[in-house]
């Protein structure tokens, strides 16, 4: 049965983060110009960057400068991803305040993408909880794989559910389901938001959805129509899939704005300026993004006759 849609939503743009991560490294003051950018958007989150060994992705090798020179904007929360307890501790001492943690549902993803099981993680995202906690930091875990694996196929929602559970019981301050290779439906997104809401009706849910196959922003309404107010983006449609090359990944920022603003629902982002920032972004890894907004304008834009 569907809920009434939220009147209002709340969106993390993740471009400076997970959409770069998947691009040639760029100049870190292109980076720090991006975040700047967007916190003059409206948006009122920003995942900045990712605390992560600079071997393993050269890409965030510059997280504690860019985290050091971004200008912070009082509207806006700054969060950054961090892959294993050291990281949260070098996050935690630059300042962070908002951690992200990711483990994957999957348990030969999991293995592939961290070397370690899927309970292994578990573990010391407990650890990085408690920490973080002690420091009045705030942890949110990301499910990686939510709806979906490239080397299993399909996640029963139950495995899916049974890790996020493992997570808020160990004191997760909330949740997020990541569509990590594009492979989600708005059914498969009922079923699982319908099992996770079951199991945890307390917890803040926040998706993160691919356009790899097309399906990122029926996703989207089917999640509204359930009544999810807090959704990831990233601008321009930034970042990709490792998994399948020359295809899109993240949803744009700006198209999610255009349609949900027009069906009623208050994002707090001035459209214009989002479509801006997509047009630098765009300028800053020096290839066509696939955002479709960025390309025709908003539809309440008009020509000459």
């Amino acid at each position: 049965m569907s809920w009434e849609l939220p009147a209002k939503i709340s969106l993390r743009e993740v471009g400076p983060r997970d959409g770069l991560q998947n691009e040639d490294p760029i100049p870190t003051d292109a980076k720090v110009a991006l975040v700047d950018t967007l916190s003059r958007t409206g948006v009122a989150r920003i995942e900045a960057v990712s605390f992560v060994r600079p071997t393993a992705i050269p890409q965030m090798a510059d997280a504690d400068e860019v985290w050091s020179r971004i200008k912070r904007a009082p509207n806006v929360r700054y969060s950054a991803l961090v892959p294993n307890l050291r990281g949260a501790v070098r996050a935690l001492d630059t300042g962070v305040r908002e951690l992200e943690v990711v483990v994957s549902a999957s348990e030969t993803h999991n293995l592939k993408n961290v070397n370690r099981t899927t309970e292994e993680s578990l573990d010391e995202i407990a650890a990085i909880i408690d920490m973080a906690h002690l420091r009045d930091a705030t942890v949110q875990v990301i499910v990686a794989t939510a709806w979906g694996c490239p080397y299993e196929g399909d996640v029963p929602v139950e495995r899916v559910v049974k890790v996020a559970s493992r997570a808020v019981r160990d004191g997760a301050d909330s949740a997020s389901f990541g569509d990590t290779t594009g492979m989600a439906t708005p059914t498969r997104v009922r079923a699982l938001v319908g099992a996770f809401r079951g199991a945890n009706p307390e917890t803040s849910l926040n998706l993160h959805f691919h356009n790899t196959r097309g399906t990122g922003l029926a996703n989207v309404l089917a999640a509204l129509e359930l009544g999810v107010a807090d959704f990831d983006a990233s601008v321009g449609g930034l970042g990709g899939c490792p998994y399948a090359p020359g295809a899109t990944g993240n949803i744009a920022t700006e198209e999610l704005v255009h349609m949900v603003e027009d069906m009623g629902i208050d994002t707090g982002i001035d459209l214009e300026a989002m479509i801006e920032a997509a047009a630098e972004a765009e300028r800053a890894v020096g290839h066509t993004l696939p955002s479709q907004v960025l390309r025709a304008g908003p539809r309440t834009r008009t020509i000459p006759a």
